[in-house]
């Protein structure tokens, strides 16, 4: 059904020899006259293959929490989304209800619809619900001050997903704690992989939303990264809203190709969605859905992401967010919440997936996770 598929350790083996044959172009064909010089970046490169090849591994075992409270009985959410356009975001919200099914709790949606009005106006609402505790999901508490200070008047404690730029309890803005993959491993991996696939010489273009500072920080953490290999250039950074990206990705798409043409090698976006808005501007100038250029996501890891890679259609690679088991670690930390229990200060380890290690899966998330979580809150 798909191409052949090589496996992962063939896969180590060549981005290795990409790195000790020095900067060319590896697997990427004969060198484009157009394109950035040679890199003279070895030791970076050998680096960043090592790096891509162990993200790459599908052969570890949940390392997440073993031990925790019984389930506590008998409660009450509301996951206040960003916006639920946001495949994260949505993806998160369905692994809580998931979770919260199996124990008997009760989860309301509510859809702040990416904007500031919006998001403050779905946050007021869950407060005035008084539930046992509100999910802050994918957007910047300080958008809602007001609205948190209400939930911390009335003891209702807060757990975010990607909220602020790091993982565990933060005191300003009071989050029992925040749920996230490590914002500094997922860029660098990221720009790792452009660095590996490209033997050190790539243009590349980077999407990002600035209006969400965890999405900023991991930008500027890619940006960083990419620096390391001189011969890897930034040639734009394409600031694009995520409620605004289907409507404006096409036409910035379009533009870069006009400015860059066979410059533009390699894609960097802080979430998958921009390749999905991206795909018809590059189908309808003619670009094969095998690249260039080659897309990687750092972030989210959405069913549509993986279907566009395990079909070799205009994304390569992404480093998923394990989406559903996020959602259930939310559940968790409520129930160590509601126990009295610290936060688990579990964090998910970072995740390369591309066509040759997805096993045609549209998901990743740490295997066993469900199981653990069960195991414990049987008690």
């Amino acid at each position: 059904m798909y191409p052949h598929r090589i496996t992962v350790l063939t896969t180590a083996a060549l981005l290795v020899s990409a790195a000790v044959a020095g900067c060319g172009r590896g697997g990427d064909g004969p060198p484009d006259p157009s394109a950035p010089a040679a890199a003279g970046c070895p030791a970076v490169l050998k680096e960043a293959g090592a790096a891509v090849a162990r993200a790459e591994s599908t052969t570890a075992a949940w390392n997440g929490p073993t031990t925790g409270p019984a389930a506590v009985p008998g409660r009450t959410l509301v996951y206040v989304a960003q916006t639920m356009t946001n495949p994260g975001v949505a993806g998160v919200a369905q692994g809580v209800r998931e979770a919260a099914r199996t124990l008997g709790w009760q989860v309301r949606v509510i859809d702040g619809q990416g904007s500031p009005a919006g998001i403050q106006a779905a946050f007021g609402q869950a407060v005035t619900l008084r539930p046992s505790g509100i999910v802050i999901g994918g957007f910047d508490p300080r958008l809602t001050s007001q609205q948190v200070a209400r939930a911390g008047a009335a003891d209702i404690p807060l757990v975010g997903w990607h909220a602020v730029d790091s993982p565990g309890p933060s005191e300003n803005p009071p989050l029992f704690t925040n749920i996230t993959t490590n914002v500094e491993e997922v860029a660098r991996i990221s720009a790792d992989w452009v660095i590996a696939r490209s033997g050190g010489r790539a243009g590349t273009v980077l999407f990002t939303d600035d209006s969400i500072p965890f999405a900023r920080h991991k930008a500027e953490l890619i940006r960083q990264r990419l620096a390391d290999c001189p011969g890897v250039a930034l040639l734009a950074s394409a600031n694009i809203p995520i409620p605004d990206a289907s409507l404006r990705t096409p036409q910035e798409v379009s533009s870069l190709l006009s400015r860059f043409a066979g410059r533009w090698t390699h894609s960097v976006a802080i979430n998958d969605l921009y390749f999905a808005d991206a795909a018809p501007a590059l189908r309808a100038a003619g670009k094969p859905g095998t690249g260039p250029p080659f897309n990687i996501g750092a972030g989210d890891g959405d069913p549509s992401a993986f279907q566009r890679i395990n079909a070799r259609q205009y994304q390569s690679a992404t480093v998923p967010e394990p989406l559903s088991q996020q959602g259930w670690q939310i559940i968790d930390e409520f129930n160590r919440a509601f126990a009295g229990s610290p936060a688990s200060g579990y964090v998910a380890p970072v995740h390369v997936v591309t066509a040759e290690n997805s096993g045609g899966a549209t998901s990743w998330n740490p295997p066993g996770y469900r199981e653990a979580y069960e195991r414990i809150w049987r008690g």
